[in-house]
């Protein structure tokens, strides 16, 4: 795993430099969108809606639209001034009860590794949280943004969970009522609940759905029912030219910040080859050609002229 973070878990006067990882992945399968005829992926423009025209991404700005539908157009110097922090304390407020925290309120989950002279405070601080079977609620400043979190123990490491801000909870706007249950109908419940009670082991479920995907991907690429396109590697080996993808990303780069685009070397030199196809002259006599050659290199030595002139202008200016 790779650290995403760095800081230092603090409470009271005690500080324990940390790494930050990522404790989740995700393994949702994921599609492309295709041209269904022939395999080829869809592009996806960023158009206006007002003109139609396609906007350059260094001309797309951040809006608001308010509840009556108007657009509010935040500058990059507007998002500067917002309150935003770049601290790299993880800043223990209160230890709560485990209990006291419902785990509606949580986001995403985090490991802390203890770095340098911290595993000693690191070992403290996780028995303390174990002795009193509580979490600690603290405030820490991922992306930017400050957070609320909790410190809790997974087996021997301690694990930080961001959660959601209160507000972000919704009530849910419909009521259910209890009904009319009988006592034989919830001790049938009770029963019920026995039968099946038991201890979770999460290596007890799986995604059957990914794995069928993927037998079914299997299948189909063994069948012979795959398309070949032209950004899909090759059945000889053969893949798509890396240089003139590069090329077309640097060009596309250049196109989105207004700058002139240059064209790919091999479209220059090829252009290059063609003027000097349809320019030369027929072979006739050596004589002609001796003359040829005169001309041109008289053109060359005019062309070049200007540029042994332009080092000298430089170093008067210097010189002044």
């Amino acid at each position: 795993m790779r650290a995403i973070w760095k800081g230092a878990v603090s409470f009271g006067l005690v500080s324990v430099p940390v790494k930050l990882y990522a404790a989740t992945e995700s393994h949702d399968v994921s599609f492309r969108q295709v041209h269904a005829k022939d395999g080829g992926r869809i592009k996806y423009q960023r158009v206006c809606s007002l003109d139609g025209e396609e906007v350059a991404y260094a001309d797309i700005a951040k809006g608001y639209e308010t509840e009556d539908g108007e657009m509010v157009i935040l500058t990059d110097d507007d998002m500067a001034d917002l309150p935003s922090t770049s601290s790299r304390e993880i800043a223990v407020e209160k230890f709560v009860p485990r209990d006291q925290i419902d785990p509606l309120l949580f986001e995403k989950s985090y490991y802390l590794e203890p770095e340098g002279a911290g595993a000693k405070p690191y070992a403290l601080l996780r028995q303390a949280l174990l002795d009193a079977d509580r979490m600690a609620v603290v405030t820490v400043a991922l992306r930017q943004r400050t957070s609320i979190a909790v410190l809790r123990v997974k087996d021997d490491v301690i694990v930080l969970q961001t959660m959601m801000w209160p507000d972000e909870i919704r009530t849910p706007d419909f009521s259910v009522e209890p009904g009319d249950v009988k006592d034989s109908e919830v001790k049938m419940a009770q029963m019920l609940v026995e039968t099946l009670a038991g201890d979770f082991d999460a290596s007890e479920f799986e995604d059957d759905y990914a794995g069928a995907v993927e037998a079914l991907v299997k299948s189909k690429i063994e069948g012979g029912e795959i398309k070949r396109t032209e950004t899909s590697t090759k059945t000889s080996g053969e893949v798509v030219d890396l240089l003139a993808a590069l090329q077309k990303s640097v060009a596309a780069a250049k196109s989105a910040r207004g700058e002139e685009t240059d064209e790919p070397a091999a479209k220059k030199t090829a252009a290059k080859k063609s003027t000097a196809a349809k320019k030369a002259p027929a072979k006739k006599a050596p004589a002609k050609k001796t003359a040829a050659k005169k001309t041109a290199a008289k053109k060359t030595a005019a062309k070049k002229a200007p540029a042994k002139k332009a080092p000298a202008k430089k170093q008067a200016k210097k010189a002044s």
